[in-house]
């Protein structure tokens, strides 16, 4: 009985794991995934009582779907603990979890807030974007050196402007915090002519202190920012590339299976080759 009984979940966890590895399945919950984005941005404009009520079950529907599809996906793993170990399944089982929460009562806030972050899982459902994601992560410690030099920078600036500009402007350069956040501004380019004019009527050769922080920050520091992201996410490309060879090799993949029908074409035609040459 235990036989027949293991064959049996066996086979149901075979025909889940074709289901949810199939194409056709994936796409149809990325669809959903974009409808539950469209019903979030709807729910925001001022709808009829009925429009409300369509969105509603609509809503319920794709609620009901995520439970269907997280149920797949884990009985559909061989290993239920290995399922929990991947970052993803978690994250998207939490999400799941959160938009059972009724919309009604003193938990429609929370409620609302989870459901706005089922649209986060486009990102665990698409390859290219988890690997981008996993790159971000991965940059952020190799950045965060960077962010503290650009601190300094930052501060070093802010004290030199609130020591120099504070009687120009006291709104923009009162203290270092203020100083800080108008150095941000410039940073930005947000109308940062306007700041350095109003101090160069007073100090003619002020420019080299706003030319000199740009190029500092807006051009070295920003483009060390963007060479750290390119090269972990290089890594990662290289990384994925060098999985997928290996799991080739291994032959536990629908590729290698194909490379042995391959090769047992191939030895079918020399075991024929060899008939006729007999």
């Amino acid at each position: 009985m235990s036989e027949v009984a293991t064959t049996f979940v066996s086979s149901w966890s075979t025909r889940l794991r074709k289901i949810d590895n199939s194409r056709i399945f994936q796409s149809v919950v990325i669809a959903v995934i974009l409808l539950s984005a469209l019903l979030i941005g709807a729910k925001t404009h001022n709808l009829s009582p009925k429009a409300i009520a369509v969105l509603s079950a609509l809503d319920f529907a794709v609620t009901v779907f995520f439970v269907f599809e997280i149920s797949i996906r884990f009985l559909a793993t061989e290993n239920k603990k290995a399922f929990f170990k991947n970052g993803w399944n978690i994250f998207d089982t939490i999400i799941v979890i959160g938009s059972l929460i009724p919309t009604g009562g003193q938990g429609v806030l929370l409620a609302r807030l989870l459901r706005v972050f089922r649209v986060l899982r486009l990102v665990s459902m698409i390859p290219e974007l988890r690997l981008l994601i996993n790159a971000l992560l991965k940059a952020i410690p190799r950045m965060g050196y960077i962010a503290l030099l650009m601190f300094v920078i930052f501060y070093i600036y802010a004290a030199i402007g609130s020591m120099l500009f504070e009687h120009i402007n006291s709104v923009l350069w009162g203290d270092v915090s203020i100083a800080m956040l108008t150095l941000f501004r410039v940073a930005t380019f947000e109308d940062w002519t306007d700041v350095m004019y109003e101090t160069m009527a007073v100090y003619p050769i002020s420019w080299i202190f706003y030319l000199s922080f740009i190029f500092l920050t807006a051009f070295i520091f920003l483009n060390m920012m963007v060479g750290t992201i390119l090269d972990v996410m290089n890594e990662e490309h290289n990384a994925s590339r060098a999985a997928a060879h290996g799991e080739s090799e291994e032959g536990g993949e629908p590729a290698s299976r194909a490379q042995i029908e391959k090769l047992e074409q191939e030895l079918a035609e020399i075991k024929a080759l060899l008939k006729q040459s007999r």
